[in-house]
């Protein structure tokens, strides 16, 4: 079974027990469904994913390791609903945000929900006789201790966005901030999955450096495709990022590698609300010309050859190959 193969197989199994999570019976129905919104949506599985190919990669069981699979994907959708709050992004998708759907408080719940749900499910894995109880409580305390770094590398987010103009943000604060933001939770889903399929501690550790390094590419690759990807692939806005005033590191790169011209133009587009297409193409141009783009692109292919060595202790084997074809898809995805 190949790369895409698994993933699809992955999604209808964690799909499967979400759906039995998240009954539709159960009350109250508002605060159930808007729970459910993002994740009937779509979405890509990866953060499961990872759970369950690290943990076949140890010669553990997937059965076994579901629970845990399906406990992270609802901490990332969590995260979701909330960052569409603070972001007050309307689409994500490509279908309307939980409070817009409904309203920011019972989208709050909805996301509190998914939180607490992923801890329930999570100790289901504790059922299985070959799964350590221990082993199962170190997971616990990895996935609260990535939503622990998680929220710090959202605050820093918020942060960043009026500074970037103003004092200006290093590129070493940025990797800082999206290894909390994004890494972080990949980064624990390798952990659980090697943790829970009885991976000795070098095993686990290599697979946290997998994770983690798959992790800042993806955050990456998904800040380049805020500015050149397809609107609808993505789901949302192409855009937002320069809307919202976000502070990615293109832009980072951008300000301190234009020409004067090039950042007053920068500047008066950064951060506006309402900026036409033809607008938003003058950004994307410079942004090509101060080489941002490409210098991005390089930088997230880096971090995924770091994790790709981080998997050459492992014997060969479907499970790594699957990973090893994940970190090369992460660089070339178009949402």
């Amino acid at each position: 079974m190949g790369f895409k193969d698994s993933l699809e197989r992955c999604k209808i199994l964690v799909n499967s027990y979400i759906d039995n999570v998240l009954d539709e019976n159960l009350k109250p129905y508002s605060l159930y469904d808007a729970a459910r919104h993002l994740i009937k949506a779509g979405g890509k599985r990866l953060r499961p994913f990872l759970v369950i190919e690290s943990c076949k990669l140890v010669n553990g069981d997937e059965y076994s390791v579901l629970p845990a699979a399906v406990a992270v994907e609802l901490i990332h959708n969590f995260t979701l609903v909330h960052d569409d709050i603070m972001d007050e992004d309307e689409l994500r998708r490509g279908v309307p945000t939980v409070h817009i759907l409904w309203n920011v408080p019972l989208a709050i719940l909805a996301g509190d929900l998914l939180f607490s749900k992923a801890f329930e499910v999570l100790f289901e894995c504790c059922k299985t006789p070959s799964v350590s109880p221990e082993r199962v409580l170190e997971a616990a305390a990895r996935i609260a201790s990535s939503v622990s770094l998680l929220a710090e590398g959202q605050a820093m987010d918020v942060d960043f966005e009026g500074r970037l103009l103003k004092s200006g943000v290093s590129e070493e604060e940025y990797l800082n901030m999206i290894y909390r933001k994004t890494a972080v939770l990949m980064r624990a889903s390798c952990e659980v999955g090697a943790l829970i399929g009885g991976g000795c501690k070098e095993a686990v550790n290599a697979l946290a450096r997998y994770g983690e390094n798959i992790g800042m590419a993806f955050q990456m690759r998904d800040d380049l495709l805020g500015v050149i990807g397809k609107e609808e692939e993505l789901g949302k806005p192409v855009g937002s990022d320069l809307r919202e005033g976000k502070c990615t590191l293109i832009f980072i790169h951008a300000f301190n590698n234009a020409s004067s011209s090039q950042k007053r133009l920068l500047s008066k587009y950064y951060g506006r609300k309402s900026i036409s297409k033809m607008d938003l193409e003058s950004v994307v141009k410079v942004l090509r010309e101060t080489g941002s783009i490409d210098y991005v692109a390089s930088l997230a292919k880096r971090y995924v050859s770091i994790a790709k060595e981080a998997l050459l202790k492992f014997d060969e084997c479907e499970a790594k190959n699957n990973l090893l074809e994940l970190a090369d898809y992460i660089v070339v995805r178009t949402f």
